[in-house]
C-alpha cells in the first residue's frame, strides 16, 4: 500500500490519556495511558486498516505512545504544534479541546503527507537527552557563577561553591557517558570521527549534532541550513525589500553549538575564521556573521557526511583571488 492510499489517525496526546481520530473514517476514541490503554489503541488501529499514526511533541507524553506503535509496525510521525495550530486557525477552526486537536491532527497530516517521517531510534533518543541534561547543567552553572561574582555573605558564597562542585561533577560524568554512548554505536561513532575531524568541534558539539541532526549527509544544503535554523528567510513585499532573519530550526542544537562556532569563526578554524574575517569586513554585525559561520559549518559537515570525508581544509578554503 502506498503512502497516499494509507489510512492517517491523528493522536492528541495528554498525560493520562490519548484522543484519536480517523478523519477519513469519521471514528473517534479515547484510549487511557495504561498498558491497557496501548494494547487497545492498538487493536483499534488495526481494525481499521491504519498505517501512519501522526502526533505533536508534547514535552516527552508522546514517547511510549510512540515506542509502542512503532513495535505495532505503524509509521510515526512527531509535528510541530505550531504548525497545527496556526492550521487549524487558518481553516477557520477557533474552538481547542482534545478531540477536536485530534480531528486538527489528523487533517494536518493528510493535508501535508509528503513531510519526512522521523525514524525512531532510541539510541539517538536517549543521546539526545542526556545532551540536553548537559546543556541545562551548563547553563545553570554559568546563572549560579554569575551570581557568586556579585557581593554576597560569606555563607551564601560558600552555598554557591557547594553547588558549583556538585554540577561541575554531574556534567563531567554526563560527558563522560555520552562520549561512552557514542563510541558504543558505530553508526555515531563513524559520524563523530568525521564531525570532530573539523577544528573547532568536540565531543560535546559532535554529540548534540548525531542526536540531533541526524539528517545531515542527506539533504541538501539549503535544508540543512534550515534544520538547525541558520536559514535566512526573505521579507519582501512589492518594492519594499525587509531584513533577512532565520526563523525555526531546531532551537537546542542551535544552542549547543553556537560557542563552539564562535570559537572555531574567531580562533581555531582557519577556514571559518577568514570567512568572518570577510563578512566583518564588508560591515556585517558579529552576531549576524556568527550565524553565517554557523550556516558554513553545517552546508560544510552535510557535504563531508554525505561523501564520508574527513576535514580537508584545501577542499573548503576560498579561492585565492
Amino acid at each position: 500500500m502506498t503512502q497516499i492510499e494509507r489510512v492517517v489517525v491523528g493522536i492528541d496526546v495528554a498525560k493520562d490519556k490519548v484522543d484519536a481520530c480517523i478523519r477519513s473514517l469519521a471514528l473517534r476514541q479515547t484510549f487511557q495511558n495504561t498498558a491497557q490503554g496501548h494494547r487497545k489503541l492498538v487493536a483499534w488501529l488495526g481494525k481499521h486498516g491504519v498505517g501512519q499514526a501522526v502526533m505533536e511533541a508534547s514535552g516527552g507524553y508522546e514517547r511510549e505512545w510512540r515506542e509502542t506503535l512503532c513495535k505495532a509496525s505503524i509509521e510515526v510521525r512527531i509535528v510541530d504544534p505550531k504548525r497545527v495550530r496556526s492550521f487549524a486557525l487558518s481553516a477557520g477552526r477557533l474552538a481547542k479541546n482534545d478531540p477536536i486537536d485530534a480531528q486538527m491532527i489528523a487533517w494536518f497530516a493528510e493535508t501535508f503527507r509528503q513531510a519526512p517521517v522521523q525514524v525512531h531510534d532510541a539510541a539517538r533518543e536517549e543521546l539526545a537527552a542526556l545532551t540536553k541534561a548537559r546543556k541545562a547543567l551548563v547553563d545553570l552553572q554559568t546563572r549560579l557563577q554569575a551570581q557568586n561574582e556579585h557581593a554576597a555573605p560569606k555563607l551564601a558564597r560558600k552555598a554557591y561553591a557547594r553547588v558549583l562542585k556538585s554540577i561541575g561533577a554531574e556534567i563531567d560524568e554526563l560527558e563522560t557517558i555520552i562520549s561512552a554512548r557514542v563510541k558504543a554505536t558505530p553508526a555515531f561513532a563513524e559520524r563523530a570521527e568525521i564531525i570532530e575531524s573539523v577544528p573547532g568541534l568536540a565531543r560535546v558539539s559532535s554529540a548534540a549534532l548525531i542526536a540531533g541532526m541526524s539528517e545531515l549527509g542527506q539533504v541538501s544544503d539549503e535544508v540543512a541550513a534550515a534544520l538547525i535554523g541558520a536559514a535566512p528567510y526573505d521579507d519582501d513585499s512589492g518594492k519594499r525589500r525587509g531584513e533577512r532573519h532565520i526563523k525555526g530550526g531546531r532551537r537546542w542544537v542551535r544552542n549547543a553549538i553556537y560557542m563552539p562556532c564562535v570559537s572555531a569563526a574567531t580562533q581555531h578554524n582557519p577556514v571559518i575564521k577568514a570567512y568572518y574575517q570577510r563578512l566583518i569586513a564588508k560591515g556585517k554585525p558579529p552576531k549576524v556573521a556568527f550565524i553565517a559561520c554557523m550556516r558554513k559549518l553545517m552546508v560544510i559537515l552535510n557535504t563531508m557526511l554525505a561523501r564520508g570525508e574527513k576535514w580537508n581544509p584545501s577542499r573548503y578554503a576560498p579561492p585565492v583571488n
